[in-house]
C-alpha cells in the first residue's frame, strides 16, 4: 500500500488508481481524459470520487466535474515544471474546491513541500527516492511567512494570535 504526507502526518493511501483492483465502494483517482470520456460511469459509483490532473490539461476544464469529487491529483513531472502550484491556487481560490489537493510525480519534492501547502495542497504522493519522514520535517521548518497564502494552522496562530495574548 502506498504511503502519503497528509495534513502532517504519514498515512496509507486509502485511494486505488484507475486499473487496480477496486470495489464499486472503494475511492478511486480516475485520470480526466477516461473521466470525460463516459462521465455518467463514474457518477454513478457508490464510492468517492476523485480525478488526476496532467499539466498539459486545463484546470478550469474541472470546474463542472468538481461536485462530485473528493480529491483533485495534480502531477508535478518534474522539479521544473511549477504550472501545478498555479493549480492549487486556482482550485483553492478562483473554483473554491474543498476537497482534498495531492500533489504527485517526480517533481514533489522535499524542499517543495512547504510551498505546495503555502498553494493549497494537503497532501503529497513522494517519489520513491524522497524520504517521507524527511519530508514532514520540511513541511514544519517555517512557521513565519509574510505573503498571503493558504493558511497553515501554526502560522495562523503566530499571525493573528499572538496579538490577543499580550
Amino acid at each position: 500500500m502506498r504511503r502519503i504526507l497528509k495534513r502532517h502526518e504519514v498515512v496509507a493511501d486509502e485511494w486505488r488508481h484507475l486499473g487496480e483492483d477496486a470495489a464499486d465502494t472503494d475511492a478511486l483517482i480516475v485520470p480526466l481524459a477516461d473521466m470525460r470520456k463516459d462521465p455518467a460511469v463514474w457518477q454513478a459509483r457508490r464510492g468517492r470520487l476523485g480525478v488526476r490532473l496532467a499539466p498539459a490539461e486545463s484546470v478550469e476544464s474541472l470546474a463542472d466535474l468538481l461536485p462530485l469529487l473528493s480529491l483533485v491529483v495534480v502531477e508535478f513531472p518534474n522539479v521544473g515544471d511549477g504550472r501545478g502550484f498555479s493549480y492549487g491556487r486556482l482550485l483553492r481560490d478562483r473554483l473554491h474546491f474543498k476537497g482534498e489537493l495531492r500533489a504527485v510525480g517526480q517533481g514533489v519534492k522535499q524542499d517543495k513541500i512547504f510551498l505546495l501547502a503555502r498553494c493549497g495542497f494537503e497532501s503529497f504522493e513522494l517519489p520513491p527516492e524522497e524520504n517521507a519522514d524527511e519530508a514532514l520535517r520540511a513541511l514544519k521548518r517555517y512557521d513565519v511567512v509574510y505573503q498571503p497564502a493558504e493558511p497553515i494552522d501554526g502560522i495562523r496562530r503566530q499571525r493573528f494570535f499572538v496579538a490577543e495574548s499580550r
